[in-house]
């Protein structure tokens, strides 16, 4: 069951390209030329786009590749242009590497951090362009994230080297985590809530799920960072029937309008102007976030062979080859007149 544009637009915002085949990935983020997969196995994997034939479209092929420490599946992976690193979670730790040779870090210079539960890098500085080659990264503005441990926040910020910065409580934890400049939207085993991070002060917002007389609820907490200043959340929650997602602000208190999907989705991610979202049945939904009207449904796969485990957005952009490229560039007759 899915939804259905009431007014479908003649150019719908989004369209399914495959650009890497046959792959085993668990994550991955793209920028510019490369794309960057993490692996259930614990593999690294850098492609890159290359054009070896110039009657062929380009297409993405693997330049390198390493593992994980222990072999471990790669769980998420964080890219930061703006001082040329890269964050790699897997087996409740972070590790570091570089950008983009996707070298690892060495642990005399950056020791990865262990025991993490969740992290959030601040949506601000994701939005950082990659700098100057000829700028020394030690000149760079640092990068700030948060790592949520069992029962405390602790606050780094990343350039060259790690900076520990101080540690706030968490007595419940948290199992996802997304941060808009000094405001944390954390969620938990059962609610979410903001941490204002400057006062250290938490404010419960919603439940996980509110069908409360139903089964327990197996379904992925949900939040995205959808504006920056002021701070704005999108959360989701689960009512029995349908899920709901609400637009919180970093006082705890509802804007916009409220969007509904008819199961939980297992994703979401914010795209200006558009929320998509990953259903079970493999559908991605795309509403506006100025009018929550559903703009468009991106249809499941035809073959088994592409699941469909999560959505990723690219804050910096990436390249895709296009099909479409050779016919919009020929030669047009121009009418010129002289004088004008």
């Amino acid at each position: 069951m899915t939804s259905a544009p009431t007014k479908p637009i003649d150019v719908p915002p989004f369209q399914l390209q495959t650009l890497i085949a046959q792959c085993n990935a668990r994550c991955a983020q793209a920028i510019g030329s490369e794309i960057y997969v993490g692996c259930s196995n614990g593999e690294l994997i850098r492609y890159a786009l290359q054009a070896d034939d110039p009657n062929t479209l380009e297409a993405y092929s693997i330049i390198s590749r390493q593992s994980v420490p222990n072999d471990k599946p790669v769980d998420e992976i964080v890219l930061l242009p703006s001082i040329s690193r890269a964050l790699v979670f897997s087996d409740h730790q972070i590790h570091f590497y570089t950008l983009p040779a996707l070298d690892v870090v060495p642990s005399n210079v950056i020791k990865p951090i262990r025991h993490v539960m969740a992290f959030a890098v601040d949506q601000n500085h994701l939005k950082r362009p990659a700098p100057s080659l000829s700028v020394p990264i030690s000149s760079l503005e640092p990068v700030d994230f948060c790592i949520i441990k069992r029962s405390t926040i602790a606050m780094y910020s990343l350039r060259d080297r790690l900076f520990y910065h101080k540690e706030l409580p968490l007595p419940n934890g948290a199992l996802l985590a997304r941060r808009s400049g000094l405001y944390l939207c954390i969620a938990d085993k059962t609610q979410y809530s903001i941490v204002d991070l400057a006062s250290a002060e938490l404010t419960p917002l919603m439940p996980l799920s509110q069908a409360f007389d139903a089964e327990p609820f197996a379904g992925k907490p949900g939040i995205c960072v959808t504006g920056d200043n002021p701070a704005e959340f999108l959360i989701l929650s689960w009512t029995g029937a349908s899920t709901l997602g609400v637009f919180i602000n970093s006082g705890g208190d509802p804007v916009r309008g409220t969007l509904e999907w008819p199961a939980h989705p297992h994703a979401i991610v914010f795209d200006y102007p558009y929320i998509a979202a990953l259903l079970p049945n493999r559908t991605v939904e795309i509403h506006s976030i100025e009018s929550q009207v559903i703009m468009q449904v991106l249809p499941a796969p035809k073959d088994d062979a592409e699941p469909r485990l999560a959505l990723a957005a690219a804050l910096s952009g990436y390249l895709v080859p296009s099909t479409q490229k050779s016919e919009k560039m020929r030669k047009v007759p121009v009418g010129l007149l002289r004088g004008s």
